[in-house]
């Protein structure tokens, strides 16, 4: 799946060709790479790694009454991850680390729960972004098309030479950029077009980093 260029026009007109063999709720997606191919396509660098962050403890809510309240670590006040989550974040960043995946930049939402997925996958520092912001609080950042507007640019931005850039962030800002939709803690990759936009090319469940980790390494990884 292809988007030329990042404008909001541009991307309306190919998206609505294009959303039938992107993505459902389901987590099913179309991309032209899967399992060991997707790895080995990252093991040479080049792509932008969304994750969607790892499972939250959905019994808490998100109460943002003011701006900057979205950075609270208090599970009173903000969704935070649960320990399955926690524990997931930590296998998959195991796992690419074994796979030998480069990265170069870490950027994450500043929400509480995206941060921490990002340093519990402990790939490289991590920055925050509102690139990649919540839709919740669109209202704070322009409105929901001028978010999901400066997402599509972070895909279609090229990473460090030989490196793959990480986002971590929410599942409703990348559903309106792009149609694709992962679960918690899943990822989709993006390559960087020749002349601006880019292309999906497949994604990740914690699980299958963890199998494909231990298959082609031989090594033990902790299951998520």
């Amino acid at each position: 799946m292809n988007f030329l260029g990042t404008g909001a026009g541009a991307f309306v007109a190919l998206v609505l060709f294009a959303l039938p063999c992107a993505a459902d709720q389901s987590g099913e997606r179309a991309g032209t790479l899967s399992g060991s191919e997707l790895v080995g396509a990252l093991q040479g660098g080049g792509y932008n790694v969304y994750f969607r962050h790892a499972a939250t403890d959905w019994s808490q809510h998100d109460d943002v009454r003011r701006s900057g309240d979205w950075t609270s670590c208090d599970p009173a006040r903000i969704r935070q991850l649960s320990d399955e989550g926690r524990a997931s974040a930590e296998a998959v960043g195991e796992a690419m680390r074994a796979l030998g995946i480069p990265v170069g930049r870490v950027l994450a939402s500043p929400y509480c729960r995206t941060v921490e997925t990002a340093r519990l996958m402990a790939l490289g520092e991590v920055e925050t972004t509102t690139d990649i912001m919540n839709l919740r609080v669109a209202e704070y950042f322009g409105g929901r098309e001028a978010i999901a507007e400066r997402a599509r640019a972070r895909f279609a931005a090229r990473s460090m030479p030989g490196t793959n850039t990480i986002l971590v962030a929410h599942g409703n800002v990348i559903r309106l950029a792009t149609g694709v939709y992962p679960g918690e803690g899943e990822c989709a990759v993006f390559r960087p077009l020749d002349g601006g936009g880019f292309e999906y090319v497949g994604g990740l469940r914690p699980e299958e980093w963890t199998r494909l980790a231990e298959r082609l390494t031989g090594k033990a990884v902790a299951a998520p």
